[in-house]
């Protein structure tokens, strides 16, 4: 008898984490046979576990937090996309035991970007992204990639924004975080990829008196959903996009080749992982 497939989402801390609900919503709504847990991995434990998941029976696994960067190293294959921004947060485990490594954020954000902002033209103008992170990375190869003519970059520690213009070339314009906020007014869509407005941490206090309402504003914290930047965005006139649409459309290539079925990411779908 063939046992059914089972995945997870590995981190430390995980209890945070939507993933379980998001795979167990789509397992049930597609009448699908499979399981998908969460398990909190120390980073001593990483290499372990990836070898003996396999035989558990786990056909794979999402990462998060901080272990997006390490599992490259136990990587068999690495897609092109997790080799540019440098982390993996999905992982295929085949048959003869090999790892598969891909980065879906960047998917999971685009595709959030243009369910939530359909008007959305890429080549309307600079696209002005806030912070350096591992986000940052993930972001910046999907706007390039959907053809954003310049990337304006700030980040509280502008060493930090150096050092990915020089990993990413040319189209990145890097600005001090003092200056961001006049730089807006060329921006065709604003990202926050900081941790600012999330709950818990300092406010994004960024001055946006130059923002435009032709631009759109997409936040990647989803906690609160409407983060002071999305409220204010919206008062000034912006389409918003808030961030847990990201979430939902990056699990989606990993459900779809560990489970076998597309999910579809629909207002179902969000109020599930809401509820």
């Amino acid at each position: 008898m063939t046992k059914s497939p089972r995945a997870c989402v590995i981190g430390n801390p995980i209890s945070h984490s939507l993933s379980p609900k998001l795979h167990g919503y789509w397992l049930k709504r597609y009448d699908l046979p499979g399981e998908y847990t969460s398990l909190q991995v120390a980073e001593a434990d990483l290499e372990n576990v990836l070898r003996t998941l396999p035989e558990q029976g786990f056909v794979g696994v999402n990462v998060t937090i901080p272990h997006k960067v390490d599992v490259l190293q136990y990587a068999d294959q690495i897609t092109d996309r997790a080799t540019l921004i440098g982390a993996a947060n999905t992982l295929t485990f085949k048959e003869d035991g090999r790892i598969f490594a891909d980065n879906t954020d960047g998917y999971g954000f685009i595709s959030n970007l243009r369910q939530g902002a359909p008007d959305w033209n890429p080549k309307s103008g600079p696209a002005m992204v806030f912070g350096a992170g591992g986000a940052a990375r993930a972001v910046i190869v999907a706007l390039a990639d959907a053809g954003a003519p310049e990337i304006i970059l700030t980040n509280r520690t502008r060493a930090k924004a150096e050092a990915l213009r020089a990993d990413f070339g040319a189209r990145i314009r890097v600005v001090d975080w003092v200056q961001a906020g006049t730089a807006l007014k060329d921006a065709g869509v604003l990202v926050n990829t900081t941790s600012l407005g999330m709950k818990g941490a300092a406010d994004f206090k960024v001055s946006l008196d130059e923002l435009r309402p032709e631009t759109v504003v997409t936040d990647i914290v989803y906690n609160p959903l409407r983060t002071p930047l999305l409220t204010t965005a919206e008062k000034l006139g912006c389409t918003t996009v808030d961030g847990l649409g990201m979430l939902l459309h990056q699990g989606v290539p990993g459900f779809e080749r560990w489970f076998g079925k597309r999910p579809e990411v629909d207002e179902d779908t969000r109020q599930a992982v809401l509820a």
